[in-house]
């Protein structure tokens, strides 16, 4: 059974949200398509996801000094745990949703931090002799992601982060496939918002036979 996560990243759901509303046309046609598959909504607004500090960097020296995980306090095993827990569920899965608004150039912090949680070495990537190779190489995965202005192309492209970060991240771990659904302009051009979400549900639908 292939399993899919759809990662969110946005406070509003989809009645208040471009990317949000998209999203969920591509999750709904993708489940019509697609009815055996596992879906795992990650929903990072209400999630616990632990940021990397003190306790964590503790946690994982103790770990790494060969101590057991019921020698560290409880602050480090409910942080370091749950680091664990969202590594293993990323990389069982087999396809990627990541569903972000644009702010200023790139995504909610809450995205960085979960990438963070998933970017570990030996589960997601290696080292080698010949510098870090990606070990999810039979994966796939679609970014969608909203922005008032345009910036997929153009000279504002330059400035455009969150995506180009996430393509990095990607090849980094070696997904073979990732893709792009632009939602944008619907701030820059009012008059045609509802157009402009209208063509991006149409797209991100069409998209959803062939994920």
């Amino acid at each position: 059974m292939t399993k899919v996560l759809y990662i969110t990243a946005h406070p509003h759901d989809d009645k208040g949200s471009y990317s949000m509303a998209v999203g969920k046309a591509f999750m709904d046609e993708y489940k019509k398509v697609n009815p055996d598959d596992e879906w795992i909504h990650v929903d990072l607004y209400k999630e616990k996801i632990p940021h990397i500090d003190l306790d964590v960097f503790s946690g994982w020296g103790k770990l790494q000094s060969g101590k057991g995980f019921e020698e560290l306090s409880s602050e480090e095993k409910s942080k370091v745990g749950r680091l664990s827990e969202l590594c293993e569920q990323f990389i069982s899965a087999d396809k990627y949703i990541f569903v972000t608004p644009m702010w200023n150039f790139s995504f909610p912090p809450v995205m960085k931090a979960y990438i963070d949680s998933v970017a570990v070495a030996g589960k997601t990537f290696k080292y080698t002799e010949q510098g870090p190779v990606g070990l999810l190489t039979n994966k796939k995965a679609l970014h969608i992601q909203a922005s008032g202005g345009i910036y997929s192309e153009g000279p504002a492209a330059a400035m455009e982060m969150g995506h180009r970060y996430l393509s990095v991240i990607m090849q980094f771990f070696g997904v073979p496939l990732f893709e792009g659904l632009f939602v944008e302009g619907h701030a820059a051009m009012p008059d045609k918002a509802d157009e402009i979400k209208e063509k991006a549900i149409a797209r991100a639908k069409d998209s959803a036979h062939t994920f």
